[in-house]
């Protein structure tokens, strides 16, 4: 198993920087494989989420696309696997698009912990991703 930092992904993704690209290509396209797969941390997750969000303007049901891309490719391990793919269907689920693809995770994490419940201050969390506001 060989660990992928997300400007990897962003590389072989948006394919934006031609020698970069192609050897992250060639990585992921001839070196991964069921047998070696890149292992994508959760961390490595969100940071490709948010560097695609902000700098390639993606949408944030391009990113669930992406992720569940990543989710169903084989020579991809993701991390707390069953936690993003119960991330993703919920965003999938929502009529607004206020929260994203992290507040699910933080809820479906903390959820996957054993915990009761997830709290915070951000009102379209609470509203969309089940958190409950801190007051």
């Amino acid at each position: 198993m060989i660990g992928l930092d997300a400007n990897v992904l962003v590389h072989y993704l948006a394919q934006d920087d031609a020698k970069q690209a192609a050897i992250a290509t060639r990585l992921i396209e001839r070196d991964l494989g069921t047998t070696q797969p890149g292992f994508i941390s959760l961390v490595v997750l969100v940071e490709l989420c948010w560097v695609l969000k902000r700098l390639y303007a993606a949408t944030e049901g391009e990113l669930v696309g992406t992720v569940q891309d990543l989710l169903g490719a084989a020579q991809f391990l993701v991390e707390s696997r069953e936690v993003v793919q119960a991330a993703t269907q919920r965003l999938i689920g929502l009529k607004s698009g206020r929260v994203g693809l992290a507040d699910m995770l933080i809820t479906e994490i903390a959820k996957a912990q054993g915990c009761s419940h997830t709290v915070s201050f951000d009102k379209d969390a609470v509203r969309s991703a089940g958190m409950r506001l801190l007051i």
